[in-house]
């Protein structure tokens, strides 16, 4: 990792940077790809499948048969696993329903405001070497509570045709409508606009690498929501000396070894835990199933010395980390005070990988510094605010002259005119 000691703030943008590529170097392969599945549908699918997956089948829905055998493969601890993390998913996100506001602006004048949930969603799941059964669950479960009726989940399937059992599994116990066997760009071009075996949807979820989140942007410009633009898993860490080494470094490596372009940090105000880290981290390193793919991260990382809490936290602002660990002696003040953070998770015994699977919040969060303007996944993902309002004809006197002054001041007399010919009417019924 690289250490770095008392940088001045001009330089952290440099620091800080993310290691991913431009959207320019990807962005025209997923352009054509989205052109081709417009044009073609699933044979462009079936194209784009066979050459980026290498599996070729008739067809990419999963049956009923298929989510059995899944089903049956799965030991009954992991079972139990999944079923406590939708639980605790379960009780978060229904702790987030809200009551309709309700509200007489002024008399005669009544607004309120409802939610609603998106009738079509589409979830994207990764496979590849880290199937993330977990993400269905993180996105499922919160659909369901919405009452989202059609959900539509895609994941890249394997050499043979098959996704994950533990993702049906997953998939299945959290009631989602139809799983397809499609992933990356044409994965997302097909819920953009639809194909004889794909449904076009109205919000794409889900995380993915750089081209699946390139897709899912270009997704918006056919009038298609997204989450949020989330790229590459990243970590940041702030300790000083009351953090335990061996548990910071667990906490770097976990998110070191999703992808070779993820990034993790430690923000420290003490060189002897930096020091104690690193050491962890090459022990740790070296038992790691992942340790091919997590050694690619790690040198992409930053280990950051600073003097004290008030400069680390500008620092971490400037970041906006996807997940954040606090493990200091002062950890209300990073508390109180962080502002850009997708997820924070406080105290020693906090692992990130508690958020990633079963403590109950959503691990589908913002990455790339988007922690500054976007939220993570939570229930109002999944649904949309409309605002109601009935007016009684004393409501309408007291709001009608400024309607009207306002509207000719805009030159907009048919506005005007739509309040004026109602006071009339009120009028002459008198």
């Amino acid at each position: 990792m690289n250490k770095i000691f008392n940088p001045k703030p001009e330089t952290w943008s440099a620091i800080l940077k993310r290691p991913t590529q431009t959207i320019d170097d990807i962005e025209v392969t997923v352009k054509e790809i989205f052109k081709e599945v417009q044009k073609k549908g699933d044979e462009a699918v079936a194209k784009y499948t066979s050459l980026f997956d290498g599996a070729k089948f008739e067809n990419i829905e999963v049956s009923k048969t298929e989510i059995e055998q899944a089903i049956s493969t799965i030991s009954e601890d992991l079972k139990n696993a999944i079923q406590l993390a939708k639980s605790n998913i379960e009780k978060f996100h229904s702790a987030q329903k809200t009551t309709k506001v309700e509200v007489e602006t002024i008399e005669g004048v009544n607004c309120w405001q409802e939610k609603r949930p998106i009738q079509k969603i589409g979830l994207y799941i990764p496979g590849g070497t880290a199937p993330l059964f977990s993400t269905v669950l993180m996105l499922a479960v919160p659909a369901n509570i919405a009452g989202c009726k059609e959900i539509v989940l895609c994941s890249p399937p394997d050499k043979k045709g098959n996704i994950n059992p533990a993702i049906l599994y997953a998939a299945n116990l959290c009631r989602v409508t139809k799983i397809l066997k499609v992933g990356g760009i044409q994965a997302i071009a097909g819920m953009t606009f639809g194909t004889k075996s794909i449904p076009k949807v109205y919000k794409i979820f889900g995380p993915g690498n750089q081209f699946v989140t390139v897709a899912k942007q270009l997704a918006t410009q056919f009038g298609v929501a997204i989450d949020m633009p989330a790229g590459p898993s990243e970590l940041l860490i702030v300790a000083d000396d009351t953090a335990v080494p061996t548990f910071v470094a667990s906490d770097l490596l976990s998110q070191a070894e999703h992808g070779i372009d993820s990034q993790v940090i430690l923000v420290s105000t003490s060189k002897t835990l930096i020091e104690e880290v690193e050491a962890a981290i090459q022990s740790q390193l070296e038992v790691l199933p992942r340790k091919a793919i997590a050694e690619k991260a790690i040198a992409n990382s930053k280990l950051i010395f600073v003097e004290n809490d008030e400069t680390a936290l500008e620092l971490i602002d400037e970041y906006g980390p996807e997940h954040f660990i606090i493990c200091t002696k002062d950890e209300d003040f990073y508390v109180r005070n962080i502002g850009n953070a997708g997820s924070v998770f406080i105290g020693n015994y906090t692992p990130e990988s508690a958020g990633d699977y079963a403590s109950g919040t959503n691990h589908t969060l913002p990455t790339n510094g988007y922690a500054k303007n976007y939220s993570g996944v939570n229930l109002d993902s999944f649904t949309k605010s409309m605002t109601f309002q009935k007016i009684s004809e004393k409501g309408i006197q007291n709001i009608g002259k400024a309607i009207e002054i306002m509207a000719e001041a805009e030159g907009l007399q048919a506005h005007k005119n739509a309040v004026t010919l109602r006071l009339k009417a009120i009028e002459d019924g008198k």
